[in-house]
């Protein structure tokens, strides 16, 4: 039997264990709250306001709307300012003069911005292909039609203007020989001023090409056949910003696959949408669904097209607007966001 010191002795260690024991349970339960805290959204956290700018608001561009409109964006606790500018010149000016954080446009614009010593890098792709069908009006039913005619595109040093010049170049047509080009905008005015027959000719992108056959205009040719494999246009962002902001960047990207997979995944829902956002024909915005989607115009992870890249850079080689050798993407392209948003999101 245990005697009497022994006993306080016992007694006395039993109470000092008391605080200690106190405070592991104590550490536990916060730790568990903090468990808590950090598996749920902070409902009422103030998002982070990320302005974003693209150059067209077309089918091609919808990946963006569909992210924005329906709530990928908002997800990832972003605030994205969604601002249409004309054009990727003026889209990729906004970005470099830091009024927006990403510029939504035309590939060939931040590959001849690096080139000119910007800081400027694509991290994703938007329209990963050409659509585009080169529409004749009454009497332009060749390439040889057009041959002394004045053509329409958008802009005349840039984008789809040199996607237009190589067509006719690889059909015979050299530019400025064989016929006259004016800028008259994007697909949507290159119509409207097809149909005032101001032009003979113009590229025009699905589904408006589509719309243009029906009333009765002449498809002369489709542009894919020719240039199988374009990165039409990209997600450009600021070097040095993207490197500072790579998390933020990253929930962007991850907002952006989800939109793709979406597009992919919900058809009927996409088209409506698309019927809706993009106020296009029910019919139209079905027939120019399934072409993107068949096509993998849109890519499923929101990825670039690297050969069509390569393309790109060709062409503007071709227009002598690179020196030297002709360089391959990586030096455009920055894959990592994407990469790990993937990785974040689980394949």
């Amino acid at each position: 039997m245990p005697d009497y010191k022994t006993i306080l002795a016992a007694k006395k260690e039993d109470a000092a264990a008391v605080p200690r024991r106190r405070e592991r349970h104590g550490f536990r339960a916060l730790l568990f709250f903090a468990i808590l805290l950090f598996s749920f959204p902070c409902f009422g956290q103030e998002k982070i306001k990320f302005p974003v700018s693209a150059s067209s608001k077309t089918l091609g561009y919808s990946p963006v709307w569909v992210a924005w409109k329906q709530g990928f964006f908002e997800r990832q606790d972003l605030d994205v300012q969604l601002v249409l500018m004309s054009g990727a010149d003026k889209s990729l000016m906004a970005l470099v003069g830091g009024s927006v954080f990403l510029a939504a446009g035309a590939a060939d614009a931040p590959i001849t911005a690096v080139e000119r010593g910007m800081d400027i890098v694509a991290i994703g792709g938007v329209i990963n292909g050409l659509t585009h069908f080169i529409m004749g009006a009454k009497g332009y039913k060749s390439y040889e039609d057009l041959r002394g005619a004045t053509l329409g595109s958008s802009g005349l040093t840039s984008g789809t203007a040199f996607v237009l010049r190589r067509v006719l170049k690889a059909k015979g047509l050299d530019y400025p020989r064989d016929y006259k080009l004016i800028n008259v905008g994007g697909s949507a005015p290159a119509f409207q001023a097809l149909s005032s027959g101001q032009i003979a000719a113009s590229i025009i992108a699905i589904p408006l090409g589509f719309e243009a056959a029906e009333m009765g205009f002449n498809v002369i040719g489709r542009v894919a056949d020719v240039i199988p494999n374009y990165q039409l246009t990209v997600l450009s962002v600021k070097r040095s910003w993207a490197e500072k902001n790579r998390p933020l960047l990253v929930r962007f990207m991850k907002a952006m696959v989800l939109a793709m997979r979406w597009l992919y995944e919900n058809k009927e829902p996409a088209i409506d949408f698309l019927t809706r956002e993009m106020k296009l024909k029910p019919a139209h915005a079905r027939k120019g669904w399934e072409y993107y989607i068949e096509n993998r115009i849109w890519h499923p992870e929101a990825d670039v097209n690297l050969e069509g890249i390569q393309t790109v850079i060709q062409i503007i080689g071709e227009q002598n607007q690179l020196k030297g050798p002709l360089p391959g993407p990586a030096k455009y392209i920055d894959q990592s966001y994407l990469k790990e948003a993937l990785k974040e999101l689980g394949k």
